[in-house]
């Protein structure tokens, strides 16, 4: 159930707008578009609810912002360095503020430091109000989280690591 609604009795369409709006999707391979910049990439999910271009705009510069890389904005993912795609596939995952970001293994292929910043950003992101659902095999990634259930041979575990 999400936001009242028995997400396993809605039609695709259905399904599609509340993964639009209710939630924003982080990636490991970060799934940034080659041929777009920094702020066109983070603009792609405002199109898709309707947005005109000069508020669109407004608000993947101020998502960048927030992850601190506004000043690449107008750089291509291949002019950025691992840790700049992930910022700014995190501000993707912001823009219009969905309340969930789903993290699939967001530090899987950076370094150690920037796998600390970023997790400093999430961890900044949760206490701003977003829930965060972060999923990731590193349990020092995992010792990080306010809550963590873990899942071996199908079995849920709430608050120990195993294996």
């Amino acid at each position: 159930m999400l936001e009242g609604h028995y997400v396993n009795k809605l039609k695709d369409r259905e399904l599609a707008v509340i993964r639009n709006k209710e939630i924003g999707f982080i990636f490991q391979n970060f799934n940034l578009l080659g041929k777009l910049t920094a702020l066109e990439n983070v603009e792609l999910p405002l199109i898709y609810r309707g947005f005109k271009a000069k508020k669109r705009r407004a608000i993947a510069l101020e998502c960048l912002e927030q992850v601190g890389i506004a000043e690449r904005a107008g750089h291509r993912p291949n002019q950025l360095s691992s840790g700049q795609q992930q910022r700014v596939a995190i501000a993707r995952a912001l823009a219009g503020s969905p309340p969930i970001l789903l993290a699939d293994e967001p530090t899987g292929a950076l370094d150690s430091k920037t796998s600390r910043e970023i997790m400093d950003n999430l961890i900044r992101l949760n206490k701003d109000g977003h829930t965060i659902i972060l999923i990731t095999h590193d349990l020092n990634v995992a010792s990080r989280a306010k809550r963590r259930i873990s899942i071996q041979d199908g079995r849920l575990y709430e608050g120990e690591d195993v294996g």
